[in-house]
């Protein structure tokens, strides 16, 4: 069976190791300092937490004395940069999104089937599918880095499974007072929007009249590959590239919002938890003046790694430490007077660049519904909680690392999701008022309809029915100017969870991916995938 990422993965090898893997040998900060005429004690709390390398040797440089840099700033860097130093998320976005190195700039090959689909029916079981993938990988052999989604491999079946998804919502909710607008982030070959539009002309001609589709994509790359797809056959299709990090426009209206196979490669950032207080300390990579890599923490300062711990600690969710240290310092002390006992957790990839996203939807897509897809486990990962996998294609196999401290722009990064805690957090973010300065113009569709409230919401109370504050009916509670047919104010759905083939058997035609022993392999593969909607 193929994984979500590779047909194959495998461990660290020595091989790899002597080819493109890098790592600090910088073990003893306080030598360092002794080196460059200061005091060993200085600034030891700040640099030396809990410092680990692979190797045994000294330091030569100081890390204190390395520039600060974030991804932004070397997006006009033509090489990898030395003597500095960065957050664990600048770090990552640096080495998958950099424009002259990055990994989706230069390096990585989304698979694409030919244009015609696969016919099923005529292949025997599973075992024979594999080897019909496996043929077609062999046309890539030569790309250096190559992965699949099930957009490509089951095209257009699960693209027309999106598109049913979508346009039930709107013709529920929306037809024909509103167009069908789309937004798509990280839209790879533009497979998706292909099958969602091909599917809309042919079976809804009236809703595709009424469609914007907007891409909206970091990889030049891949907008350029995005626009030549599509501009054959669906001209009004509208690709930018651009950030969603960077974007500051206002989408008023009802739209959609597609994140689909791609907040895995959000970046993430690394907290470590001082043992005795369990005061959290933020993560940095340095790399030196030799290309050395190595990590340090200090105390956390940072904004938004500050804003995901505290709307974590709202809702409840839990540190990753043993509830019986989290509730008993004194089993804490006990521990860290064991021989050896580490000061500090062990590492914490927590997803600030998601959070992120979900304060961009908010604030300037006020009235989305978001459908977002991905991976909630991965084998393979780095040591650490909710870690990452980082491989690479060697010799046209893909292989597993055991660190994230990698040569920039050679291996992926990609991440788990936690789907029940990205349920809470969206819910939460999208209930608080929007940090956008907003004109009286955003707060309904741009032309008059039918669904345009005749009596402010504001007016008549958002508890005017007791019912839209009951939780029972997983409601949001009512956006001011928003109003159902009634005229009176209704508050949207609030999002679920689905399993993967939960997701399929309710909106996508499960006869055209049947193999002829009675295998589906649109429900049977990415099992570790979950949907948001």
């Amino acid at each position: 069976m193929l994984s979500a990422r590779s047909s194959t993965l495998r461990r660290w090898t020595p091989l790899l190791s002597r080819r493109i893997a890098r790592f600090s040998t910088s073990t003893n900060a306080a030598a360092a300092r002794r080196q460059k005429g200061r005091p060993p004690e200085e600034h030891e709390d700040k640099w030396n937490y809990n410092r680990s390398s692979l190797f045994n040797s000294s330091a030569t440089e100081d890390p204190s004395t390395f520039n600060l840099v974030t991804a932004n700033d070397l997006e006009k860097y033509t090489r990898p940069p030395r003597g500095v130093k960065m957050l664990v998320r600048d770090f990552i976005e640096d080495s998958l999104y950099n424009p002259n190195y990055g990994y989706f700039s230069k390096q990585a090959t989304i698979f694409d089937w030919d244009e015609r689909p696969v016919d099923f029916s005529a292949i025997r079981d599973s075992a024979e599918f594999d080897v019909v993938v496996t043929k077609r990988y062999a046309a890539y052999e030569a790309q250096r880095q190559l992965w699949h989604t099930p957009t490509e491999l089951f095209k257009p079946w699960y693209g027309e499974a999106i598109a049913q998804c979508l346009v039930s919502e709107y013709l529920l909710k929306y037809f024909p007072y509103e167009d069908f607008i789309i937004y798509e982030i990280g839209a790879g070959n533009g497979t998706l929007a292909m099958n969602i539009l091909d599917f809309l002309r042919l079976h809804y001609p009236s809703v595709y009249d009424r469609t914007r589709y907007t891409i909206i994509e970091i990889s030049d790359n891949l907008a350029q590959k995005q626009r030549e797809k599509l501009r054959r056959s669906h001209l009004g299709v509208k690709v930018i590239h651009k950030s969603i990090f960077h974007w500051n426009s206002r989408e008023p209206a009802p739209c959609f919002f597609l994140a689909m196979e791609v907040v895995d490669n959000f970046a993430h950032d690394v907290v470590r938890y001082n043992l005795d207080t369990l005061e959290p300390y933020q993560g940095y990579v340095t790399i030196d003046s030799q290309g050395e890599f190595d990590t340090i923490y200090t105390q956390l300062n940072d904004p938004l790694m500050r804003s995901f711990l505290d709307l974590r600690q709202k809702l409840g969710h839990p540190l990753p430490i043993a509830s019986g240290f989290r509730k008993f310092p004194f089993l804490r002390r006990l521990y860290r007077n064991l021989p050896f006992a580490a000061n500090m957790s062990q590492e914490e990839y927590i997803p600030t660049r998601l959070l992120d996203l979900l304060r961009t939807l908010r604030n300037h897509f006020p009235r989305h519904r978001l459908l977002l897809s991905d991976f909630y486990s991965l084998s393979d990962t780095i040591p650490g909680v909710n870690a990452p996998v980082v491989q690479t294609r060697v010799q046209n196999t893909m292989v597993a690392c055991k660190t994230m401290l990698v040569h920039q722009g050679a291996f992926d990064i990609f991440f788990p999701t936690h789907f029940e805690r990205l349920r809470d957090m969206y819910e939460y973010i999208l209930s608080q008022p929007s940090t956008q300065s907003t004109q009286p113009s955003d707060l309904i569709p741009d032309r008059s309809t039918p669904l345009a409230p005749s009596v402010n919401s504001i007016a008549l109370g958002t508890d005017f029915f007791s019912s839209h504050q009951s939780p029972d009916l997983n409601r949001r509670s009512p956006l001011d100017g928003v109003s159902s047919a009634s005229g009176l104010p209704v508050g949207e759905r609030m999002s679920s969870v689905f399993r993967h083939a939960e997701f399929l058997e309710t909106y996508a035609d499960l006869g055209r991916t049947v193999l002829r022993n009675g295998e589906n392999p649109m429900l049977d593969f990415y099992k570790n995938v979950k949907f948001l909607f």
